[in-house]
């Protein structure tokens, strides 16, 4: 028999092959019953020892990688409530130079600017654009990045010439991967979104558009509004003046400011400040998303984990209940078949 089996079975078995040599029927078919045939008992009971201890590795395996999914859970947690602290620290600067912007806007003295379309809205601007991918650096985000890919896509199924500017590592391998050409990646990490790097980042993208090298910036980022988030393709520049729009809550200008030397030079002093603040509210909303794409992520494997854990629980438990039947019936066997023999 196995060798689980306690010393006593042993004895009652050996016994038992002793008397059915010496030719007793009793023990003959108590040796029938217990090793017919014989190599089928050792085979469940070998079964299910070796099963048990299986599922107790796959159990502690399991439990393993839920400690990890729930500590990632943690740092992401806690990394993204520091990024919107961030942000709604600088948040009022930029809102103010938006203010800015839109009281030019109501002076009424700015007839044309390069960073506005023209006049006549319905005249096309044409030329290649500028595009910022903004991506994660590693995956394990549920379809964050892969969301914002192909929100990406869009611009080029137009049919538009586009030059990527690229943030992110995972942005980055997609497009060596496809052979899409990268007119600059910006190496430093997504997971650390500052407004140094927004500056550098938008200093590039407006001597490119200032020179002429391309007609319009576009930026792919990923917004956070509540608990969702949505892969956004957003025009930077050059904007519509519906952007500045007055709304109708807003005072009539009662003393209009003056601007010196002109509203067009204070308008060109301010953009690139407001375009920086776009820039770096998208890193940061990224940044955000994908910290909450990967809470999410690490919380459905968290739950996966404790459903296959309890079911495995459930499994090995019926397993053990089994071996241990298996093994007190082979051993009252034994035993009945001893007390025949003393009969």
């Amino acid at each position: 028999m196995h060798t689980s089996l306690c010393n006593s079975c042993r004895h009652i078995i050996a016994s038992i092959e002793v008397r059915s040599r010496s030719g007793n029927s009793c023990a003959e078919g108590a040796i029938h019953r217990l090793y017919a045939p014989p190599s089928a008992q050792q085979a469940l009971t070998f079964f299910f020892m070796s099963d048990l201890h299986s599922i107790k590795k796959r159990i502690d395996s399991i439990g393993d990688t839920r400690k990890i999914t729930n500590a990632m859970y943690l740092i992401s947690s806690a990394k993204m409530r520091k990024a919107k602290a961030d942000l709604d620290r600088t948040r009022p600067y930029f809102e103010a130079t938006r203010t800015e912007i839109k009281r030019i806007f109501r002076s009424g003295e700015l007839p044309e600017n390069r960073y506005l379309y023209p006049l006549d809205e319905n005249e096309k601007v044409t030329g290649t654009y500028a595009c910022l991918l903004i991506t994660g650096d590693k995956g394990l985000a549920g379809s964050y990045n892969y969301n914002v890919i192909k929100k990406a896509q869009e611009l080029v199924a137009a049919g538009n010439d586009v030059k990527w500017y690229v943030v992110g590592e995972y942005g980055r391998h997609y497009c060596a991967q496809h052979g899409i050409a990268v007119e600059q990646s910006f190496l430093y990490t997504a997971q650390n979104p500052t407004m140094r790097r927004a500056r550098e980042i938008a200093d590039i993208l407006l001597e490119g558009y200032i020179d002429g090298a391309f007609a319009k910036i576009y930026v792919v980022y990923t917004d956070m509004k509540g608990m969702l988030d949505e892969a956004r393709l957003t025009r930077l520049i050059p904007f519509h003046r519906s952007q500045f729009d007055v709304t109708v809550t807003e005072k009539p200008i009662i003393n209009p400011f003056e601007y010196s030397p002109s509203p067009e030079a204070v308008l060109d002093s301010i953009m690139p400040a407001y375009i920086s603040g776009f820039i770096y509210s998208a890193l940061v909303d990224s940044f955000c998303s994908e910290q909450h794409a990967r809470m999410v992520a690490m919380k459905s494997a968290n739950d996966s984990a404790e459903e296959l854990i309890s079911k495995l629980k459930v499994e090995y438990n019926r397993l053990r209940q089994a071996a241990i039947t298996q093994e007190i019936t082979e051993i009252a066997a034994g035993a009945r078949a001893r007390g025949r023999e003393g009969e």
